[in-house]
């Protein structure tokens, strides 16, 4: 039998009549709501940056592939549709889709009001996977196999802007050849991300009307857009994409064509670190504190063992699986209350957000199993190596000292 964790365990079963009883409870409580801030924070952050990169993936995919002449006017230089890269990336593991793509810059005029935009052509091969819960008003349009479809998608910041509504007309202009060129559209759905950013900018119509628009043949599109299973892989995949295209065509993920994004989301893995810090020193310290008062109320029973002929060892670990008790209740109290607010808010969506201000209209939560183990794995580790300085005062205790305290 481990003599130590056998005091241990009867120190914790023998609180009832003693000064640390309250003050124990307090440490699990403290150590209780730091984790489950920790957890949330940690939830909502991660929840956060997947919900906004997902969006922004939405409107130009993992990676994007263009001609090397491309610049970011939104008017690129036409690619021939059937390159021999295509089956193969489609082949490749890790890649999820292909899809091409089409863009021409524009300006939408009503009675009143004038909206520069982006029309984005797409074809029978696009993904509307992205739309699906981000439509609300109206459906997607279906793209037909040679006559264009007229009908376009717009978000509802550009509907209420330009007061537009579903299955009315909409006159978009383009510069085509130095001469302005009209086109009329029906509006077949109103869509809304949040990224009022890219809500404002991008229109969703058929790929054959750029096409048109740019005398381009039906077999000429701007580039392709390819999606990856991990976005962790994205830097690897990119140099797998980048392998299989021709030298006349360059690849850019979605980390280079918008780096401004990436980089504030970026940013607030910052603001996590900073709450786990201090949630970890608040438990440590908290911890430190109450081991102090325990050795203090059991200097008798410190000196006792030390008479009966317990090394200073012994006696530490004593108190340190006693610490290591207190933590661990404290950790499971603050998994259950962490988890359970989280899965709350996951569900019911409790606490609202100003889609304008934060892009999402509720608070985003991402349960990770990792980001718990890791929260609870360096938590129970750093307050264990914090507590093992302050008990290092057991081998300050005189054995005949101790017996006659009082």
């Amino acid at each position: 039998m481990n003599f130590e964790l056998f005091i241990s365990g009867r120190i914790n079963g023998s609180n009832e009549n003693r000064f640390s009883k309250p003050l124990i409870r307090v440490a699990i409580a403290g150590i209780a709501l730091g984790l489950a801030v920790m957890i949330v924070a940690v939830a909502i952050v991660t929840g956060f940056q997947q919900q906004i990169r997902n969006k922004v993936i939405g409107f130009g995919a993992h990676i994007q592939i263009a001609r090397f002449d491309s610049n970011n006017s939104f008017e690129f230089s036409p690619v021939e549709r059937n390159q021999p890269f295509v089956n193969t990336l489609q082949k490749t593991n890790g890649i999820s889709h292909i899809q091409a793509f089409g863009t021409k810059a524009g300006i939408i005029k009503t009675k009143d009001q004038i909206q520069g935009m982006v029309l984005k052509g797409v074809d029978k091969d696009f993904d509307w996977s992205f739309f699906k819960d981000k439509l609300v008003e109206g459906k997607v349009f279906r793209v037909g196999d040679t006559v264009a479809n007229d009908s376009v998608i717009i978000s509802r910041s550009l509907a209420n802007l330009l007061i537009l509504k579903t299955g009315e007309n909409m006159r978009m202009y383009f510069i085509v050849d130095n001469k302005a060129r009209g086109r009329k559209f029906v509006i077949s759905g109103i869509y809304d991300t949040g990224l009022e950013e890219f809500d404002l900018m991008y229109i969703y119509g058929d790929i054959r009307t750029i096409q048109k628009l740019n005398g381009w043949n039906p077999n000429q599109v701007s580039g392709f857009e390819v999606f990856i299973k991990d976005f962790k892989q994205l830097d690897q995949m990119a140099a797998v994409v980048n392998d299989a295209t021709g030298f006349d065509l360059k690849t850019r993920t979605i980390r280079e064509l918008y780096p401004q994004m990436f980089d504030w989301l970026e940013l607030q893995d910052m603001n996590v670190i900073i709450i786990l810090v201090l949630m970890v020193l608040v438990a440590a310290i908290t911890m430190i504190s109450t081991l102090l008062i325990l050795i203090l109320e059991r200097t008798q029973m410190i000196g006792t063992l030390k008479a009966l002929g317990a090394s200073d060892r012994s006696v530490q670990r004593i108190f340190l699986y006693q610490a290591a008790f207190i933590l661990t209740r404290g950790l499971i109290w603050g998994n259950i209350t962490g988890v359970v607010l989280c899965l709350i808010q996951q569900q019911w969506g409790i606490i609202k957000l100003p889609t304008a201000s934060y892009f999402v209209s509720v608070v985003p939560i991402n349960l990770n199993i990792l980001h718990l183990f890791f929260l609870n794995a360096g938590t129970l580790i750093i307050c264990v190596m914090m507590l093992v300085l302050p008990s290092y005062i057991v081998s300050r205790v005189s054995p005949i000292k101790a017996i006659r305290f009082n």
